[in-house]
This record gives structure tokens, C-alpha cells and sequence, in this order.
């Protein structure tokens, strides 16, 4: 089994998305520009500072051309992705460290803004971007240190030893790595789990929806029943006033064999919540549950096998006042359908023959074990299994046969791991505990436990 579950096209989640738009991106560039206009002129004008002016607001000059441009090629209330967004940072960052080797270099006291591209990215794109913009962040530092044109202060009164400058050159440099790697981390792992809680919302919301498709079902049956009564009674009163050589008898019988038709499909109507759950509010064995949560996701090829008794004592896990040989009857939950659809439909897809599901109960709990006779879950990312976007897959091809990977290939599509946290975060609603294993013969083992009376409802509900 793998951990690699499909996310449904109807999430919208993809790794190169939109993540900030364009006039918030626009609205930052312009007021720095509004910034760095009024230090160039306060030092110039007010602190008697000869700055290369004209050369200044030419680099200035350049950030609010990239603006107006920007806004008058799309709109502002439009969405970047995550490339665009670099290059535009990356634009900035580069701007900032002209205009500051253009006054003084490191020896300005606001050299420090040159991170500041550094920490939107970390904030808001993608652990690679920030990467790429931290490492543009560092080369940028380190000709600022070497080309640059000094300060011109009063009569040389200031002065800063170049031991000083290497000391704020190897803090800027430590300062953009520990963004791209801490800051970075942090944000994504934010932006990964609520992506995840997203995809998990709208699984449940999905699963919920076909439940009450159920009672709809059930409801036109027993609305249409009395219709369909009354015209079925008509067309026989009908057929018995018609003499036998009539040429509307041929019709009147149609008619009568199409109503009944039709009771006969709003009867198979009416009669499936209770059979497969359709409905929300019917009570079931937990046995049926598992059944109902697993036949879609069957396939010839392999075989699944669904076990169900009470826990035997072994004298260790189990006692003679614990064990209980009734079956628990349980609601219909879309949770419970839905995680284990996930996980029948990941052990079958990468099982080699066969899976093994086996349902045991005591007094106290209620097991479900899930094994298939695949490659089984990667060591190295076993005990992470559960984490949103992690992925089993890249284990799973190295270790399945070629020609039966090629054919799931084909039929899974692209893959983001979000299905083992999904399963997991909605068990754990209806109080189960997931956990996962290779199993000694080879596989891999998913087991839930749920505490009983959070499970079984009464024998037989009013």
C-alpha cells in the first residue's frame, strides 16, 4: 500500500497556483519607492550628503516604470504565480542593491532592507523560490561589500572599519539563509496543512452529499407510490371495459407493464439505503459498513477478502467479561466510508493478488486490519505516514513489478500523499486511532481502532 492518494481535481490545489496578487505586490513597490525617494532627498537636501542624484532616481525610476507597466498590461486584482512573483522580487532585490551600491554600500544604514524580497518569499512562495531569492540575496550583499560608491560625510568624520563591514556582510548572509530555510519551512508546512484540512473538508462534504442522495432516493419512492397506484388501477378498469378485439388493448397493456416497470424500479429505490447505506440515518452491522466502504473500489484481478468475528481469548488481550459475541451495530458514517474507501482503494491498487481485511471486536473495541500483499510502505517515511503531501509513490515504483506499475500509472494520474492525512484526520473524528506497518511476510498493514461505545449505537433504534 502507499500513501499516495489522488486529490480530486475539484480541490484546485497545485504547487504553482497563485499565491499573491498583483496589487499587493504593486502597492509594497510603491511605497518603497515613496521610501527611497525621501531618504535620497532628506540626505541629499537636509544632511548636506553629495549623492549621485540623477543616477539615483534613474534605478528609482525603474520600479515605478516596472509598476504602470505591470497594471496596464492585466489587472490588478490578478492573481501572480509563483514564478512571476520570484522574478518580481527578484527585480526588487536587484534594484535594492544598485541603489545601494550607489550609496555607500553596506556602510548605509538601510542596507538591511535588501532582505526584505527575502521575507515576502519566505512568507508567501515556495521553499525553491526563496532558495533562489536568498542565494540572489547573497551575491547582491557581497558586491555591495566590494562596489560601491562611499558616503561622502563631512570632512571624513565618519569612518567604518572593514572588519565591521565583513561582520554586517556575514549577518546579512546568515540572516537570508536562516529565511529561506527556517522561515521558509515553517510557512510551508502552515500552507501544506491547510491545504490538506481543504481537501478534507470537501472529501466529507462529497461523501456527505452521496449519503443524502439515499433518502432522496427513498423519499420519490414513497411520494411517486400513490401515483403510480392510482393509474395503475385506471389502465386495468380500462382493459377490463375493451372488448378482446379492441385496437386500444395492445396500448392499455403497455401502459399496465410500463407502471409496473416503474413500481418495480421505485421498490429497488426505496429498498437501497437499506442495503448499502444510501441513507445517513440507517443503522447497520459495522460488517456491512466495511462492505459497503470497499465494493466500489474491487477489482477481479484481485482478490479481497472481508472477515468479521468477535476476538477470540488468547488469555493476553482479551478476557472471558470482554469478549462480546454480538455484532456492533453501527450508523452509517460518511467519515468511516470515505477514509476506508481511501485506504481499500490504495491497497488494492497496489496489492500483487490479494488484500486481507480483517474486522474483530470485544466489548471494548472495535479493529479493523487492512493488508495487502504489495511493496509495503517506505521505512524511511513509515513513521511520518500521515503528514499532509507525503508520498509513498517513489518507493512503490522502485519496488513494483514493471508491467503492473505502468498500468497504474496510467490509470492514478498525478498523486500529492494527501489521502493518508485525510483518512487519518476524519477517523479521528469518530475516535479512531490509525496506525500503520509493514507486515512481517511483506505488505503493508493499516490498522484503526475505535473505542466501542463510540461506534455502536442501540441494537434496534426507534
Amino acid at each position: 500500500m502507499s500513501s499516495a492518494f489522488r486529490l480530486e481535481p475539484e480541490v484546485g490545489l497545485h504547487p504553482d497556483q497563485g499565491r499573491v496578487r498583483l496589487r499587493t505586490l504593486v502597492f509594497i513597490r510603491w511605497m518603497a519607492i515613496c521610501g527611497q525617494t525621501a531618504a535620497l532627498l532628506i540626505a541629499h537636501f537636509g544632511l548636506g550628503l553629495e549623492l549621485p542624484l540623477i543616477a539615483a532616481f534613474l534605478v528609482v525610476l525603474t520600479s515605478g516604470a516596472l509598476n504602470v507597466a505591470q497594471v496596464a498590461t492585466r489587472p490588478a486584482s490578478s492573481w501572480l504565480r509563483n514564478k512571476e512573483a520570484t522574478m518580481a522580487l527578484a527585480f526588487d532585490l536587484i534594484q535594492i542593491s544598485v541603489l545601494l551600491s550607489l550609496t555607500g554600500g553596506l556602510t548605509n544604514p538601510f542596507s538591511i532592507l535588501i532582505l526584505g524580497p527575502v521575507t515576502v518569499s519566505a512568507s508567501i512562495l515556495t521553499r525553491r523560490s526563496t532558495i533562489c531569492l536568498s542565494i540572489l540575496a547573497i551575491v547582491a550583499v557581497t558586491a555591495d561589500v566590494f562596489f560601491y560608491l562611499p558616503l561622502p560625510w563631512p570632512e571624513g568624520s565618519f569612518f567604518l572599519h572593514s572588519l565591521y563591514l565583513y561582520g554586517l556582510w556575514a549577518a546579512l548572509v546568515f540572516t537570508a539563509i536562516f529565511l529561506a530555510v527556517y522561515v521558509s519551512s515553517l510557512t510551508e508546512e502552515a500552507r501544506s496543512m491547510g491545504m490538506a484540512l481543504v481537501a478534507s473538508q470537501m472529501a466529507l462534504a462529497r461523501e456527505q452529499k452521496l449519503s443524502a442522495l439515499g433518502g432522496l432516493a427513498a423519499a420519490a419512492a414513497h411520494e411517486l407510490g400513490s401515483p403510480l397506484g392510482t393509474m395503475l388501477v385506471v389502465a386495468k378498469e380500462m382493459k377490463e371495459e375493451l372488448p378482446p378485439d379492441d385496437i386500444y388493448l395492445p396500448d392499455v397493456e403497455l401502459l399496465i407493464s410500463e407502471i409496473l416497470r416503474c413500481r418495480e424500479i421505485l421498490q429497488n429505490l426505496a429498498a437501497w439505503p437499506e442495503e448499502d447505506g444510501g441513507d445517513p440515518y440507517n443503522f447497520m452491522p459495522i460488517q456491512s459498513l466495511v462492505e459497503a466502504a470497499v465494493a466500489p473500489y474491487e477489482k477481479l484481478e484481485i482478490e479481497t477478502v472481508i472477515k468479521a468475528s468477535a476476538r477470540e481469548d488468547d488469555g493476553k488481550n482479551s478476557s472471558p467479561e470482554n469478549t462480546s459475541p454480538e455484532h456492533p451495530m453501527v450508523e452509517r458514517s460518511p467519515e468511516i466510508l470515505h477514509s476506508l474507501g481511501l485506504f481499500a482503494q490504495n491497497a488494492i491498487q497496489f496489492a500483487r493478488e490479494k488484500v486481507d481485511i480483517s474486522l474483530v471486536w470485544d466489548k471494548r473495541t472495535i479493529t479493523l486490519t487492512i493488508h495487502d500483499d504489495g511493496p509495503g510502505f517506505d521505512p524511511q517515511v513509515l513513521g511520518r505516514l500521515g503528514d499532509p503531501l507525503l508520498s509513498n509513490r517513489e518507493y512503490v515504483q522502485k519496488n513494483q513489478a514493471p508491467k503492473k506499475l505502468d498500468r497504474r500509472k496510467e490509470e492514478d494520474g498525478d498523486h500529492m500523499g494527501l489521502g493518508v492525512f485525510i483518512a487519518t484526520t476524519l477517523l479521528s473524528h469518530t475516535g479512531g486511532k490509525v496506525a500503520y506497518s509493514n507486515h512481517e511476510t511483506g505488505g503493508a498493514v493499516v490498522e484503526i481502532v475505535w473505542p466501542r461505545h463510540r461506534l455502536e449505537v442501540a441494537a434496534h433504534p426507534i
